[in-house]
């Protein structure tokens, strides 16, 4: 652009303060000017006079809703840059109506998942939750027993997403045997994951009877609403572990009570259907059971890598490149 752009910022004002750093905040003036305080309510008379004159929206966790009204307040908008990661529930169609480039730190936000997950999955296999538990009402570890240990195990992703990609390239070198099931890759798409035959392509129910450890990276959506049912979550086979850091609804909450309580299958779950579990949940009190609130994703330290992404994106934006994290109007559905 000939012209020097104007960035806004709207989000929770807390979060700015981790996610735009100081330094980040004066590597981005260099690319563009930036208004000073951060916007958390669209209505406000001071913000609408603020919109009108910018070209890029520097949105993150706690940023209102994007709709028309805020669009025509803001004429000149050219690119919304989000500073975390799914865009569904802040922007609405009118945004790519408009032809207004969308950009989401997704992939940033993802790593951290993808290592929270990788870390369950091999705490999980060495069976560090359940020994754990025993481990504080008095009873020692049994190394010899057959169902302890990460040698050559099966491990089935549900979901290629952008963090279930991550998961699968952080663990190809544990010499775990992989499973994926998405219904969106072909066999062709399931090779180029991975070096040749590290990865295989499956229906989900073959993943869920031949898997060791269960991780789930599929969206919310209706379709994949209670996707492990009770009937599904039957096929585990004994001693399975499930973990899900993707969204809580993907899995039937009093089904699977019923399949952990009987100490058949493990779950690590950080995110839950209800979200937060209420107090005294029992799925709070089984020993097999791990949950952790929601802590898989960016938090703190962490979340200055979506700044930096965001920033980055902006600063491609200002010299005509392609964004990193740009994100489609047909890809919406498919968004966590």
């Amino acid at each position: 652009m000939s012209r020097r752009m104007t960035v806004a910022i709207a989000m929770q004002p807390e979060v700015a303060a981790l996610a735009l750093t100081e330094a980040l905040v004066a590597r981005l003036e260099e690319s563009a000017a930036v208004q000073p305080d951060v916007i958390t309510d669209f209505t406000d008379p001071a913000a609408g006079e603020r919109l009108a004159n910018i070209d890029v929206l520097l949105t993150g966790w706690g940023c209102p809703l994007v709709d028309r009204d805020v669009l025509d307040a803001a004429p000149r908008l050219r690119a919304i840059v989000h500073a975390a990661g799914s865009v569904k529930h802040h922007l609405t169609p009118a945004v790519w109506e408009r032809g207004i480039l969308v950009s989401s730190a997704v992939s940033a936000n993802a790593f951290p998942v993808a290592q929270y997950t990788v870390s369950a999955i091999l705490l999980a296999g060495k069976r560090a939750f359940r020994l754990a538990d025993a481990y504080s009402r008095g009873h020692y570890k049994n190394k010899l027993a057959d169902d302890i240990g990460n040698h050559e195990r099966v491990v089935g992703v549900v979901g290629a997403s952008r963090t279930g990609r991550m998961v699968l390239e952080l663990l190809a070198p544990h010499g775990f045997q992989l499973l994926v099931s998405d219904p969106t890759l072909d066999a062709r798409a399931a090779a180029e994951l991975l070096p040749a035959g590290q990865v295989q392509l499956v229906e989900l129910d073959d993943l869920l009877r031949r898997s060791d450890v269960v991780s789930l990276h599929a969206p919310a959506l209706p379709e994949t609403h209670h996707l492990l049912d009770d009937r599904r979550l039957a096929l585990l086979r004994d001693g399975a572990v499930l973990i899900n850091t993707a969204r809580g609804q993907l899995i039937d909450t009093e089904a699977l009570l019923r399949h952990c309580a009987t100490g058949r299958i493990d779950a690590v779950l950080d995110v839950t259907d209800p979200e937060p579990l209420p107090a005294g949940h029992p799925l709070l009190a089984l020993p097999n059971v791990t949950v952790t609130p929601h802590v898989a994703g960016a938090m703190g330290t962490e979340i200055r890598r979506l700044g930096e992404f965001a920033v980055a994106e902006i600063e491609r934006l200002a010299a005509d490149q392609p964004l990193h994290g740009r994100i489609h109007e047909d890809q919406l559905a498919l968004l966590a």
